[in-house]
């Protein structure tokens, strides 16, 4: 058996040191993401002891792009992305246009060609996938209309850098380049230069409308039969498989068929699954490989990060952040406000888009092997990415700080506007525009006037069935949800809501817990569950918490921070077939419930 095993000496580096830094990290309240990219600078080649392949982690890595669009995708419909298209189409275009121009101004600075300042601007537009997602993750914010602009904006960047790889070769001559470099010369995305520019960009257009038409009209038909056949056959390994195939395979075949990127063909795999009823299923099976291969991304972008270039190039990698981290968000804040956003929705959006990643790097690379960009600017661009990837979290956590402020000088300045719905409803009892919904975004959310009700907490599987429960019986209840889809269906029904995450304080005291007679824990989360129970305690000592669980050490968890009754799905499963089988005989043994 041989011992050169490069693949596996990659996984094992990579992902035994970024759980160990990604540890240290969180015990010192700093972002995992940060613990990664330190893990990737350890075993790169830019630093002493073991150096793990970096091609093979840079392959690694862009299986967990793949597989992260692909979950976005899952909670993603069209109505979705075409709901948002009047803010991320003109936006991203003239963002993408801005830090452009900033960065061919930082280029003619450092005395370089038109062509490489072109290059180095493009690179630094556009954000990366696997950081913005995972900031909006952590954040549940997927779903919110502030998401779904953020991840519209994302497609429309990843469009216009699809665009930029087909013309970039083809211009490379006009541009003081090599032209048609031989290392680029097989690619598909790569098109003949004879073709002329505008032959270019109508082919590539063509391939992206084609790729979307086989997806809308092939794709939407065969994906779901294939998910419902396989969960026939009751093999959850299969069913697994059958998600992971498709999400790789449609990836691929758009990368190689269609000269769309991986990640694009992927959030379209994901969006047309989205509408069979097993996507919920398919989310869950794909979630471990997604969260696994989305580190080695982050271990990938530190391997290629050399530390002494912070010395070497210390004047030139500040103007570089600050065009990342500074630039780039005004230019979102200010068309995002300029569009009649709230604050809220702005600030979120420039914050997410403050870092730049995977793109960038394909650019940096394409350019210095077409000759168009010193080998100074790709190492700008590196240093760039990693230094905005670890800002990024202080950048959401300097939006919260400054919200209150900017919202009480709008306050000040601007008298209120009532916001009135346009357009027809994109969903029963949702409005299509972003109007009649934004206004509730900026600051906390109006409190409830009920008393002695039940607070709900999530609407989703075991959620809506409780409240269903609960309407049936007439006790009052409100919910407290996240979910923009969710908050319409509920207001439809008559149903109180809050919206927002529980675990924020504002939100949860919106749900009045003082006056409150029960607290229902439907969400899945124990950890996020047990810290809503500590304000609920804090708030109201005589409340009745009742919490859910998938375990016994989680049923404890929530015990010890206090809540009342704890129920473990599983348990309750034993329950009911313990009385089935036994006839519900009286004093029959059963499961003891929490």
């Amino acid at each position: 058996m041989p011992h050169d095993t490069p693949l596996i000496a990659t996984i094992v580096a990579g992902l035994g040191l970024a759980f160990v830094f990604g540890a240290l990290a969180n015990r010192f309240r700093i972002p995992p993401l940060v613990g990664y990219l330190v893990a990737g600078v350890l075993v790169g080649p830019n630093t002493p002891g073991f150096v793990a392949d970096a091609g093979l982690a840079n392959e690694l890595a862009e299986i967990g792009v793949i597989l992260l669009m692909f979950g976005v995708g899952l909670h993603f419909s069209l109505k979705d992305l075409l709901s948002v298209r009047a803010i991320a189409v003109p936006g991203a275009i003239v963002q993408i246009g801005f830090a452009t121009a900033l960065g061919a101004g930082l280029s003619w600075m450092l005395g370089w060609s038109m062509g490489a300042g072109l290059v180095f601007g493009l690179a630094l537009s556009v954000a990366s996938t696997v950081v913005l997602l995972r900031a909006l993750q952590e954040r549940r914010m997927i779903e919110t209309e502030r998401g779904r602009i953020a991840v519209g904006w994302l497609i429309v960047e990843d469009l216009a850098m699809v665009l930029a790889l087909v013309l970039l070769p083809a211009l490379a001559g006009v541009l003081g380049g090599q032209e048609q470099a031989d290392a680029h010369a097989s690619s598909l995305l790569s098109l003949p230069a004879s073709y002329g520019i505008w032959g270019v960009v109508g082919i590539t257009l063509a391939k992206v409308a084609a790729f979307v038409v086989v997806m809308l009209v092939v794709g939407r038909r065969v994906i779901p039969w294939i998910l419902h056949y396989v969960a026939h056959t009751g093999s959850r390994e299969l069913f697994r498989l059958a998600v992971l195939a498709i999400a790789l395979g449609v990836a691929f075949g758009a990368a190689k068929l269609f000269g769309v990127s991986l990640a694009l063909g992927a959030f379209f795999a994901g969006m047309i699954m989205s509408e069979s009823e097993l996507s919920h299923r398919a989310a869950e099976e794909s979630l471990p490989l997604r969260d696994a291969f989305s580190v080695l991304f982050f271990v990938s972008v530190g391997m290629l990060f050399d530390p002494f270039s912070l010395i070497s190039n210390g004047w030139p990698i500040l103007a570089t952040l600050a065009i990342i981290v500074i630039g780039k968000s005004l230019a979102a804040f200010v068309i995002v406000v300029a569009f009649g956003y709230p604050l809220a929705t702005a600030l979120m959006i420039s914050a997410s888009l403050a870092q730049i990643g995977e793109f960038s790097f394909i650019l940096a690379e394409l350019g210095v092997g077409l000759k168009l960009l010193p080998e100074q600017g790709r190492d700008l661009i590196l240093a760039g990415a990693i230094l905005s990837i670890v800002l990024n979290p202080l950048m959401f956590l300097a939006i919260d700080w400054m919200k209150p402020w900017l919202e009480r000088r709008a306050t000040r300045t601007a008298p209120p506007i009532e916001a009135k719905p346009v357009g027809p409803a994109t969903e029963p009892g949702q409005v299509a525009s972003i109007a009649a919904t934004t206004k509730a975004e900026d600051g906390p959310p109006p409190g409830t006037t009920l008393t002695n009700h039940a607070i709900l907490i999530g609407y989703g599987r075991v959620g809506s069935l409780v409240g269903a429960a609960l309407k049936q019986a007439s006790l009052p209840f409100l919910v407290v949800e996240d979910a923009d889809k969710t908050l319409a269906r509920l207001k439809a029904d008559g149903i109180d809501t809050v919206s927002g995450n529980a675990a924020n304080a504002d939100v949860f005291a919106a749900a009045n817990p003082e006056g409150a007679k029960r607290l229902i824990l439907a969400i899945p989360n124990a950890f996020e569950a047990g810290q809503i129970v500590l304000r609920a305690r804090a708030a109201n000592p005589g409340i009745n918490v009742i919490a859910r669980a998938h375990s016994d050490a989680e049923v404890e968890h929530l015990k010890g921070l206090g809540a009342d009754t704890v129920i473990m799905g599983e348990r309750e499963i034993a329950r009911g077939i313990v009385e089935e089988v036994l006839g519900h005989k009286p004093g029959a043994a059963e499961p003891s419930a929490a």
